[in-house]
């Protein structure tokens, strides 16, 4: 293999040009080969691999700085940049992450995770290159789905501004070249991006300028509308071009004949350029390709097929996910004025179901959380009682807008908030562990987190009848039954028993109730008598069942999956002292720090939040 002798992008500069196409399919082959294993982004990986062989073919990195929006598109850079040897512990424990990680190589100049951050992130390192008369390039690469994201459309603008030496990669997917229009724009392409025309246009320039002062500027402009409404016949760059963008493309984002001496030629340029490249999600992988939707984050799949490997023992298990999209359609059918706001994720969150049964009440704003947030608080006040379902490392997009035009409005909105806590394989930049922490600070916030599938259900419920904000956070697990609960109507801040005990009380939050019964069940072997309580509420909390609580027992332990540092915990051990000082409270939950990809199950063992770990904690916490 080709690949078995590039160790760094300087092997790959060492290849002629006609054998890169054959390094394009073992990069495909590779990642279909692992992915199938490891689960991940494969189609959007499959369609950037000859922006990532063109890029490091035509650069200098390190030195050169690549920065990938979104990142989760970058398995081929990872493979041409010393981590081909590695690549089948992709996503895994200890393992090559799944997402580009500053920490994991030189050749990742940040790590990334969220979308349209890397125009920012390009041009102030730009601009930092040249206050220190540096020389280096740098390249963002964007795709359309980042363009739906404000921030983006903030840096461009001010990219544009600056006139900084920078290049933005548009990876567009979801389009397409007609033959007529893709000649057209090869051959125009060609032309304005030759060296030779490009000195032409800066001396040609700088001649009218300086030698015809009286009209140059206006012979300058003539000039430029020239080339504006050429490209504008037949390309769709009048826009960047306006923003202060040379604009070259679409190009064929898979013909290395193309993109690679187009590259040669753009990246001496000077100012600020946008080279828009057209893709095809899933490339070269036929089931990617016809439903790149369902391939864009794979679980571990048959090749053959392209099929889900099923277990030998299959369990009957839904997940929480799935419960939420059944219960807000179902919700929907009575109440008319509940509506559905997502940000680009109408299949990750569950609505898509809602979507395809109440198509004018959906409303998928694209990637732009704070957008979706205020959006929301507009419908709130119209009459509408809007839920917005985001993924919890999303949700942090949108913290001010939460504050500002939500909770001081007082406003009906209610957050879903998915993939809280522990998410698992995609690591650092998606596990939700600080909605909590957060959400806790701002007033008038209702924060509910179910211990089951049935209990998601009854809050979606009472969130859509409360005339406060309020938020649902669950978890990305699935369950095969539900509890034994003694209370099924939920009431505001009103906890429940589901286990009475004389030694010590465990007030667990949404997902650790499960896991604090599991852990009494073992301690009462010990002859420990556990009191648990499925608390239901992070906010409000009951404070005349804390103040019992306080006055029932000594020892209190709370358990959240989120964490500790100014969470669920830490309030309950405030409130408690306030009516007992002498009561000892131990809070349980991830420690403040970043969070590794692993798996779920693995992750919560490690940092102690599965049964085995509370028990031990609890333990300790007694013989205190």
């Amino acid at each position: 293999m080709l690949l078995d002798n590039i160790k760094q992008p300087l092997d790959l500069k060492k290849l002629p040009a006609s054998e890169l196409p054959f390094v394009a399919h073992e990069i495909r082959q590779k990642i279909i080969e692992v992915v199938s294993q490891t689960g991940g982004h494969l189609a959007s990986s499959l369609g950037a691999v000859e922006i990532a062989i063109a890029l490091h073919y035509c650069l200098n990195a390190p030195e050169d700085k690549i920065i990938w929006d979104v990142g989760h598109q970058a398995y081929a850079h990872k493979i041409l940049t010393g981590r081909f040897k590695n690549f089948d512990t992709l996503r895994q424990f200890g393992g090559i992450s799944g997402f580009p990680t500053a920490s994991e190589s030189e050749f990742d100049t940040f790590t990334t995770g969220h979308a349209s951050t890397a125009v920012s992130l390009a041009l102030g390192l730009a601009t930092a290159r040249d206050l220190e008369n540096k020389k280096e390039k740098i390249v963002a690469v964007i795709g359309d789905g980042s363009l739906t994201g404000g921030l983006c459309f903030e840096a461009l603008n001010n990219a544009g501004h600056l006139k900084k030496d920078l290049i933005i990669i548009l990876n567009s997917n979801e389009m397409s070249i007609s033959p007529s229009v893709g000649s057209l724009t090869t051959y125009l392409n060609k032309i304005i991006s030759q060296p030779i025309y490009n000195r032409f246009r800066e001396a040609l320039q700088n001649f009218i300028k300086h030698r015809i002062p009286r009209v140059g500027n206006r012979i300058l402009k003539l000039a430029d509308k020239f080339e504006e409404v050429l490209k504008g016949l037949i390309v769709p760059g009048i826009f960047f071009e306006e923003l202060g963008f040379r604009y070259f493309g679409p190009l064929d984002g898979h013909n290395l004949e193309i993109l690679i001496p187009t590259l040669r030629n753009i990246i001496p340029l000077k100012e600020p350029r946008i080279i828009h490249i057209i893709t095809k999600k899933g490339k070269g992988y036929p089931p990617a390709e016809q439903n790149p939707e369902r391939f864009h984050s794979a679980i571990n799949f048959d090749i053959a097929t392209g099929q889900p490997k099923s277990s030998a023992a299959v369990k009957k298990e839904t997940s929480y996910t799935e419960t939420f999209s059944e219960s807000i359609v179902e919700l929907a059918k009575e109440n008319p004025r509940i509506v559905a706001i997502t940000a680009a994720m109408p299949e990750g969150t569950g609505l898509d179901k809602f979507r395809d049964n109440f198509p004018d009440r959906f409303f998928d704003v694209g990637i732009a959380e704070a957008h979706a947030i205020c959006f929301a608080a507009g419908m709130s006040k119209g009459g509408l009682r809007p839920v917005v379902a985001i993924y919890s490392t999303f949700l942090q997009r949108a913290f001010d807008q939460i504050i500002e035009e939500i909770a001081i409005q007082k406003l009906p909105v209610v957050l879903a908030i998915d993939r809280a806590g522990i998410v698992g394989e995609d690591g650092v930049t998606h596990q939700g562990i600080f909605d909590i922490a957060c959400l806790m600070r701002v007033p008038e916030m209702v924060i509910m987190a179910p211990a089951d599938l049935k209990e998601l259900g009854w809050m979606l419920d009472f969130a859509v009848k409360q005339d406060l904000p309020c938020a649902i956070r669950y978890p990305k697990d699935k369950l095969e039954k539900d509890l034994p609960h003694e209370i099924g109507k939920i009431q505001l801040a009103r906890p429940e028993v589901l286990r009475e005990g004389k030694d010590v009380a465990v007030l667990a939050l949404g997902s650790m109730v499960r896991v604090a019964l599991d852990a009494a069940s073992d301690l009462k072997k010990d002859g420990i008598e556990v009191k648990v309580v499925n608390c239901r509420f992070a906010k409000p909390l009951d404070e005349d069942f804390l103040k019992n609580i306080a006055r029932e027992f000594k020892k209190i332990v709370t358990i959240e999956e989120g964490i500790v540092d100014g969470g669920f915990g830490m309030k309950i051990s405030e409130k408690l002292h306030q009516f007992n000082n002498s009561v000892q409270v131990r809070p349980i939950g991830l420690p403040d720090e970043f969070i590794a990809h692993g798996k779920r199950n693995l992750l919560l063992a490690n940092y102690g939040l599965d049964g085995k770990g509370i028990y031990q904690t609890i333990k300790d916490f007694l013989k205190r």
